[in-house]
């Protein structure tokens, strides 16, 4: 039988005060209750002053570097992860990521040209993109014939545009349309297209990935390098953030994963692997400075906000499309090195 009417507390209440007791802790349920609530308020304020201190932080961290670091983080690995999934397991599935991906960049770069009051006509320069890019499954001449004839056309298709228009606009504007509409497919869109001649030669994937990822490494060496011990300017008048003690710690970051990735994964000489990740390196920072170029005379600071953390598409692919250039010409040169099966 149970003693319910004997007033004693249960066995478990009995040990805590016990317990309770010997560290000092009041033992009256109303005494007790206060203790909890002053620890649970500790507790709340201790979390509050860390999530202070972490903001502070990371504003120190974004004001010093101009983008928020953790969304551009989380935002990059995801894309790490959709180009690391696609090229090495089904490889064509990458043709889902990189013909969108260059389309939206031909977009958001004609809409930031029409905000500095350029005239591109955007329906023809994404129809003349999406032919560019499908022509890199032809032949190398073809794809060059139909690379040429596209921005012909969308050249033409401005210039007859503008005639019937007939708005007065300054002959010195027109030009600068005419050239501005040919740049957009060329910079964005035969760039990209590199991508996909890259993949459809044999073992074509692992070259692809090594030249995004050495591209990459640049990238974040130089933002590392520039955050932490960034003091003189590369090219102040061009983009102001960029420092030497960037480009130094993009170079070292490009060789070792020129190397890294040139003996592991394109197993090519060592020599090679330097060759590689130099190359890269220049044409990526060539890339970088000339779109902070463009974006300067444009007065703009991203070219768009699709990617938070990052800015638009272009952004990202600033020193990665330009790469695919030395990218391509170091497969036909250094593949005969390779021992891949």
């Amino acid at each position: 039988m149970s003693d319910e009417g004997s007033g004693s507390a249960p066995p478990h209440e009995e040990s805590i005060r016990r317990a309770a007791s010997r560290r000092g802790v009041p033992t009256d349920s109303s005494a007790l209750s206060a203790h909890v609530r002053a620890a649970r308020s500790e507790f709340e304020q201790q979390i509050e002053r860390a999530r202070i201190e972490f903001e502070e932080a990371n504003e120190r961290i974004n004001a010093r570097s101009g983008r928020n670091l953790l969304m551009a983080i989380l935002i990059g690995v995801a894309i790490g992860v959709v180009v690391l999934g696609t090229l090495l397991f089904v490889k064509w599935a990458f043709l889902a990521f990189a013909v969108p991906l260059c389309l939206l960049g031909i977009f958001e770069f004609s809409r930031a040209l029409h905000a500095a009051d350029r005239r591109i006509d955007i329906g023809p320069q994404l129809f003349a993109g999406a032919v560019i890019m499908a022509a890199a499954f032809a032949g190398f001449l073809t794809h060059w014939l139909v690379t040429f004839t596209a921005v012909m056309l969308v050249v033409i298709w401005r210039l007859v545009a503008q005639m019937a228009a007939r708005d007065g606009r300054r002959y010195g504007d027109v030009v600068s349309d005419a050239l501005l509409s040919g740049f957009v497919p060329l910079y964005v869109a035969f760039h990209g297209s590199l991508t996909l001649v890259i993949l459809r030669q044999d073992h074509g994937e692992y070259w692809l990935l090594a030249v995004i990822a050495v591209a990459v490494s640049v990238d974040t060496g130089a933002y590392a390098s520039g955050v932490a011990f960034g003091r003189h300017p590369m090219a102040p008048r061009v983009s102001p953030n960029k420092t030497w003690e960037g480009f130094a710690g993009a170079a070292l970051a490009s060789v070792i994963a020129g190397v890294l990735l040139g003996v592991f994964m394109l197993q090519i000489p060592i020599w090679a692997g330097v060759v590689f990740g130099l190359a890269i390196l220049v044409s990526a920072t060539v890339g970088d400075l000339g779109e902070s170029l463009i974006k300067r005379d444009l007065g703009i600071k991203d070219m768009s906000s699709f990617l938070p953390g990052h800015g638009g598409v272009l952004d990202r692919l600033d020193s990665i499309l330009p790469s695919m250039v030395p990218g391509l010409a170091l497969f036909f040169l250094l593949s005969p090195l390779s021992t891949l099966a």
